[in-house]
């Protein structure tokens, strides 16, 4: 173990020193993806996450995806598809019943990540407040991430992108996914695009350590489930209206 963890610290270095001047696009160099000032570290104290409730979800609406990709840049391509898909809807039935379940699935901020596990460049890391990221300057494209992660909540970038948004820089040749809205989170905004765009109100936000927080209260009127809940992961996403 002690040799691995010198070889990722080597390797890290070795990627920060080649990359950290990267420009992406006209305009634009990646960042590192933790996004506070230095005199506002981000602590433990909270731990962000979202309530998916899927008796409110509606079979047909895109209206968080749409959200997703406007908020961070994806780009479209003919016309109703995009270069990555950050939140994805789903769609269950029950052959017994017939019942259909409609959920959004998107990264789930696992407290204990597979992702980050398997990466040997620590480029996937998990911050203090339990938001999984990628840091795209010591992202080499092994993909691990993207094999490792039980929701198929990832993405690999192929081609080079243009036109890209500054708080949501994105390259070629790395892994990426949701971020539950990073920059606003950092900026003092709490919502994500997405919960903030649901029309039936079916995503909430917030933070589950905050007994009073909206998200909090609601897990403990309803309850909630984690998918995948026998991998142990102790997701920061939960769900409402999905067998256990």
């Amino acid at each position: 173990m002690n040799q691995i963890n010198q070889y990722r610290r080597k390797l890290l270095g070795a990627a920060s020193a080649a990359f950290a001047g990267l420009t992406i696009a006209p305009g634009i160099v990646l960042q590192t993806a933790q996004a506070r000032n230095d005199d506002e570290a981000v602590t433990s104290e909270q731990r962000w996450g979202l309530l998916i409730d899927t008796n409110l979800c509606e079979p047909g609406c895109t209206d968080c995806v749409k959200a997703c990709n406007k908020e961070h840049g994806l780009r479209e391509i003919h016309g109703t598809e995009t270069d990555a898909q950050w939140i994805r809807k789903v769609s269950l039935k029950n052959n017994k019943t017939g019942h259909v379940l409609n959920m959004p699935v998107m990264c789930q901020h696992c407290a204990e990540p597979p992702c980050v596990d398997v990466c040997p460049t620590g480029a996937s890391f998990k911050r203090a407040d339990g938001i999984v990221l990628v840091d795209k300057h010591i992202c080499i494209g092994c993909r691990y991430c993207m094999m490792a992660c039980p929701y198929k909540a990832r993405n690999f970038i192929h081609e080079k992108l243009t036109d890209q948004l500054p708080h949501a820089p994105r390259g070629k040749g790395t892994v990426e996914s949701c971020t539950l809205c990073v920059h606003r989170i950092d900026r003092g905004e709490n919502n994500t695009a997405c919960a903030e765009a649901c029309p039936n109100g079916a995503m909430t936000f917030g933070d589950l350590k905050d007994p009073d927080s909206d998200i909090s209260q609601k897990l403990a009127e309803q309850g909630g489930v984690e998918l995948r809940a026998k991998l142990k992961l102790d997701t920061g996403v939960r769900y409402q209206g999905v067998p256990g």
